[in-house]
């Protein structure tokens, strides 16, 4: 059995696309697995999968699998690559969409000149949903790792985010507290780790860990995790340019019970088939 996919990328983050409404998939962790081998299967930091709808107001149903098989609800990147992936592959003539994925209901813009907004909700500061274990909902909580307490922001956008402050992300220790924070005892479902150094009021620098992924090139929901942190605590004002190692986002939020959107560009990098 074949099935086709497209590789794609936003900003460095990379995709496998599944077209599952025109073709029958049933993805696994363990097939998501083999698809994300970068040395035995097409390679990827998380496998996006574009479902028909359940609803008859929603356009498509959209599927997150990290490289590690887990599946996750949210992927600001990926769900870029999703509405040009969907509008390329002429599934819709919609520049407006409405994607159902388990984090609710997510809109997708298609705008001039190949850019892509992606509205991802509004975010979530209770300790409770993220999930963190603490007793209330704070601008900043003490982690303790490895002996010594860290400040970081916290909040969920479908998925969890910590958020610390660095002077100079290309010195920040990412490659050892990238993997203790993730996994940290305080994190029940693990979490996303931002490195953020602010640079003014409209732009911060920012390098990632992902749940699953490890540090990657660029993550949509990681930069607009950053700018909300930095807003919520006076450091920033939107809209945020957020650099990451592979570009550049606009981050857009303003402020309390307001959604968050996130605007870059979306590439194809090929098409092909394989066999399972």
């Amino acid at each position: 059995m074949y099935i086709r996919f497209t590789k794609m990328h936003g900003l460095g983050n990379d995709f496998v696309v599944i077209d599952a409404v025109t073709q029958a998939v049933t993805m696994t962790d363990e097939l998501a697995r083999r698809l994300a081998d970068r040395h035995t299967g097409i390679g990827c930091d998380q496998i996006l999968l574009v479902e028909p709808p359940g609803h008859p107001d929603i356009d498509f149903k959209y599927r997150i699998f990290n490289a590690d098989g887990s599946e996750v609800a949210q992927c600001g990147n990926g769900a870029r690559c999703f509405a040009k992936f969907v509008h390329d592959r002429r599934l819709t003539g919609k520049t407006l969409l409405n994607v159902e994925t388990y984090a609710g209901t997510l809109q997708l813009r298609i705008g001039d000149q190949q850019s892509y907004t992606a509205t991802l909700g509004i975010p979530n500061f209770e300790p409770a949903q993220i999930p963190l274990v603490a007793e209330q909902a704070a601008p900043t909580y003490a982690i303790e790792v490895d002996g010594h307490n860290i400040d970081i922001a916290a909040l969920s956008l479908g998925n969890p985010h910590a958020v610390l402050q660095v002077v100079d992300i290309q010195q920040a220790p990412i490659d050892t507290l990238g993997p203790m924070l993730e996994s940290h005892s305080r994190f029940p479902e693990r979490v996303n780790v931002g490195f953020m150094a602010v640079v003014s009021r409209h732009e911060i620098n920012l390098r990632v860990y992902e749940r699953g992924a490890g540090e990657t090139q660029a993550c949509g929901s990681g930069a607009c995790a950053a700018a909300v942190a930095g807003i919520a605590q006076d450091l920033l004002d939107s809209p945020v340019k957020v650099n990451l190692p592979g570009g550049s986002l606009s981050i857009a939020w303003q402020g309390e019970n307001q959604p968050v959107s996130v605007t870059g560009p979306a590439t194809t990098v090929y098409q092909g088939r394989i066999r399972l």
